[in-house]
């Protein structure tokens, strides 16, 4: 995520240069080949513009839908924030009998073990999403080729070495990791650390961070619709490819530096619709690391400190800062 107040123009100009350069080509292109065959190659502005203006309606539907899932990314997120503090503050102020701090400490440290396999989980890539553009490859391949080389390092902090290797065998370390805490909590009652009210509260939570983690789960493995997502890239070239013959028509009666001038006038109107394109492109998957993505990691650092504070803990890490604007 980027956390100054604006992206400057140059790099958003960086990010999506490419489409600019391309349509200057393809104008200039165009241009010379009408200016020096003498042969017309203008099309009538008015359908074109009837095209553009269904393009521009196109992207704004694949744009707002694209936005919803990035934006109930970040609310799903804010649940786990909400669900993580009611689970510290219950098992603080509920587990009780002999040995009840050690006890806080592993439930504690459980859930965080939970959200960390949680947020590697989503890190992993996927067929449809930007590979090779993950923030400073600091996600791909550095997460998704050592996965469980990773996972089992942070894991080290929070559970035991025989978990860890049971999870290893597991299809879903996070599911996995939430049995076991509900498997310890039954535990726990049949051993008078919990009454049957505490119990159910309890295991409330945990249903409700089953919630979190399914919810999460159906953005990052299913992806926004191809059919929508392929039109609208197809629609934008087959109307950018169009606009430079249209221009001509336009600038028919134009002559000189400002006939000229429609050449770079072209390729701006170009990068404009492959930047409405390219926004809503990379808005749809908020957790596959790249630069505008919802800052998972930052977020379970704050809730691991939040929890660990709880139970008076020590050595406890630093918030995640910004690195040159971006959030992890």
């Amino acid at each position: 995520m980027y956390t100054r107040r604006n992206y400057s123009f140059w790099m958003t100009f960086n990010w999506s240069r490419r489409p600019f350069f391309a349509g200057l080509a393809w104008s200039l292109l165009v241009y010379l080949v009408s200016g020096l065959t003498q042969v017309s190659l203008a099309i009538p502005w008015q359908p074109i513009s009837v095209v553009g203006i269904a393009v521009a309606f196109y992207l704004g539907f694949k744009n707002n839908h694209s936005y919803d899932r990035t934006w109930e990314a970040r609310k799903i997120w804010g649940a786990i924030v909400n669900h993580s503090r009611s689970w510290g503050a219950a098992v603080g102020g509920f587990v009780q009998g002999e040995g009840a701090l050690e006890l806080k400490r592993e439930l504690i440290y459980r859930h965080i073990a939970w959200m960390t396999a949680l947020r590697h989980q989503l890190r992993l890539s996927r067929e449809w999403e930007h590979k090779k553009e993950h923030l400073n490859a600091r996600f791909a391949p550095t997460i998704c080729e050592d996965y469980y080389r990773r996972l089992a390092g942070e894991l080290g902090h929070f559970v035991s070495r025989e978990d860890i290797e049971r999870y290893a065998k597991v299809a879903n370390t996070a599911t996995q990791i939430l049995k076991d805490q509900s498997d310890r909590l039954r535990e726990l009652r049949n051993a008078d650390h919990l009454d049957d009210f505490r119990h159910v509260q309890l295991q409330s939570l945990i249903a409700s961070l089953y919630d979190d983690q399914g919810m999460a789960e159906r953005i990052k493995n299913f992806p926004f619709p191809r059919q929508y997502a392929s039109t609208a890239l197809w629609l934008t070239l087959v109307f950018c490819l169009l606009l430079p013959l249209g221009m001509l028509d336009l600038f028919a009666g134009v002559a000189g530096l400002m006939w000229w001038l429609s050449i770079p006038l072209t390729a701006v109107v170009i990068w404009v619709f492959f930047l409405m394109e390219k926004i809503g492109d990379y808005s749809e998957n908020p957790f596959e690391g790249t630069y505008n993505d919802v800052p998972i990691t930052s977020i379970a650092r704050g809730i691991e400190i939040d929890l660990r504070e709880m139970i008076g803990d020590e050595n406890i890490p630093g918030p995640i800062e910004a690195e040159n604007g971006f959030l992890l």
